[in-house]
């Protein structure tokens, strides 16, 4: 698959888009550095402060900051953190917690992010499909009346805001009927490890995040597939293979839903990004031990480190996926090539 898909490809091509990707990492990575630096203070003394209220003193205060931000570095000059900064992110090395120290940022996301990805990939393929074969059914005439009613009655979901949606799945499901567990990724008398008891109870604590980011997603994708269907529906090779008298599902699937989900492929990739945001909060919501409230533990401790790897990492996985999309298009439709240029 990879020499058949790097056959088709250009090597200026590829190097055209290496670059806007590089170029991406890069002007990404600089504002998560930068962002955190333009608030007053720093992680030392916040982290100082937090020990003084809660023993209302501490001695040597000042002796400790001074120690505490050589050992982070954080009394150098702007560029050579900065500097430091890019190469710890070629390297995937952001040294270690200010506020979980002696663990290192790199421990602490190896074990968060999977739960993320996780997470992720489950409810934004599950969305993406089911999206789409709601938008085809819409517009499709063989479709049963009254499924053609439900499908816009589901689509209020859409306006409600990620959280929201999260925390009335929480009040109805987990506070008042007790299906679902409250907060957690796993039961913690359950030991980890394959087996089935283990995944039954990581599906469980994934069901209500999952299903709160379908429902406010799925409507997007089900009005952009209706519009490519009406599209379509008007083409020539359309009118053809209707007047040739295919099968209507033949029809509906070959000819029409084929060539309309390309566009929406594409959009696939980007909303990686958008989804991920939204399950940072439904993270937070469900207390789901993912990225999403490492994110926000960093930001509360003021944590510099943890804070610019896990965006870092988010951003990376974002920049990936719409890079192998955008290379793989030729794979998906036969008919482009990236050899007519950009």
């Amino acid at each position: 698959m990879a020499h058949l898909l790097l056959g088709r490809i250009p090597v200026s091509y590829l190097l055209r888009r290496l670059l806007v990707f590089g170029l991406t990492i890069w002007l990404a990575a600089t504002v998560i550095w930068l962002v955190p630096r333009l608030t007053p203070g720093d992680p030392v003394s916040a982290m100082v402060g937090q020990m003084m209220e809660t023993s209302a003193y501490v001695s040597g205060a000042e002796d400790i900051i001074k120690a505490w931000r050589a050992r982070f570095g954080l009394d150098e000059a702007l560029w050579i953190q900065y500097l430091r900064y890019l190469w710890n992110c070629l390297t995937l090395d952001f040294g270690y917690s200010y506020s979980a120290f002696p663990a290192s940022v790199a421990d602490l996301i190896s074990y968060k992010l999977p739960w993320t990805l996780g997470l992720l990939l489950l409810s934004v393929t599950l969305s993406f499909v089911i999206g789409n074969l709601l938008g085809a059914l819409m517009f499709w005439s063989g479709t049963p009346a009254f499924v053609r009613y439900l499908i816009p009655v589901g689509m209020i979901f859409t306006s409600i805001p990620t959280i929201l949606a999260g925390l009335f799945l929480l009040y109805i499901f987990s506070f008042t009927l007790r299906w679902f567990p409250l907060r957690g990724i796993y039961d913690q008398d359950i030991p980890a490890g394959i087996s089935w008891e283990f995944i039954a109870s990581v599906i469980h604590h994934g069901t209500l995040p999952a299903l709160s980011i379908i429902l406010v997603s799925f409507g997007a994708w089900a009005l952009g597939m209706r519009g490519m269907m009406i599209t379509i529906e008007g083409e020539d090779f359309t009118n053809l293979a209707r007047a040739k008298g295919l099968r209507p599902m033949y029809l509906l699937y070959r000819y029409m839903i084929r060539n309309a989900i390309l566009p929406q492929v594409t959009a696939f990739a980007f909303q990686i990004g958008t989804l991920l945001s939204g399950q940072i909060l439904v993270e937070i919501v469900f207390g789901y031990q993912g990225m999403g409230l490492l994110i926000y533990d960093a930001i509360l401790s003021r944590d510099y480190a943890l804070l610019q790897g896990s965006c870092y990492i988010i951003i990376l996985m974002t920049a990936l996926s719409v890079l192998i999309v955008d290379l793989a298009y030729p794979l998906i439709d036969p008919r482009i090539s990236h050899r007519s240029g950009a």
